[in-house]
């Protein structure tokens, strides 16, 4: 099984694209001792249509097209399931033991995340109700799968 981080934009050069960085090698190294051949970040350029709507029926469709063929989506949102970080890395082990080709975490754009998208995920998850930047999300999405793989291992990274 792959991950696959996939974003609706591009993370710029700055500080958060350094702690970004750090948890998504982090991830990568620690991935292979999971059964996780390897880890992807796949970035779709927003979409440019003058409605909300359509420009997220336009990144509808960039995401599944990045998505790995047969992936389990996982679709962050803030309207998604709260799951604690133990309750994720069990989910993501399942995916693996159950030989999904790859888990897809998503990230939509400004505007939130198509309906017909979400109809197709099997997994809604949310970092809270609040609304994160863009950036920040990618951080903890990382930070979390990371945390997830350290979970399954054993790892003493997770102490919660």
């Amino acid at each position: 099984m792959r991950l696959a981080l996939i974003g609706v934009g591009r993370l710029k050069s700055g500080p958060e694209r350094e702690l970004f960085d750090r948890y998504f090698k982090r991830l990568a190294d620690l991935a292979r001792s999971q059964g996780i051949s390897g880890v992807d970040l796949r970035e779709v350029e927003e979409g440019r249509a003058r409605r909300a709507e359509d420009r997220q029926a336009e990144e509808a469709r960039a995401i599944l097209a990045a998505a790995p063929k047969g992936a389990w989506l996982a679709l962050l949102d803030e309207r998604g399931a709260a799951m604690t970080s133990a309750q994720w890395a069990g989910e993501i082990g399942k995916a693996r033991d159950e030989a999904a080709p790859a888990y897809a975490v998503v990230i939509g754009g400004p505007d939130g995340l198509d309906p017909a998208l979400r109809a197709q995920a099997r997994t809604i998850l949310g970092f809270g109700a609040m609304t994160w930047p863009h950036q920040l999300v990618r951080v903890m999405a990382s930070e979390q799968l990371y945390r997830a793989l350290s979970i399954l291992s054993g790892h003493p990274y997770h102490r919660g």
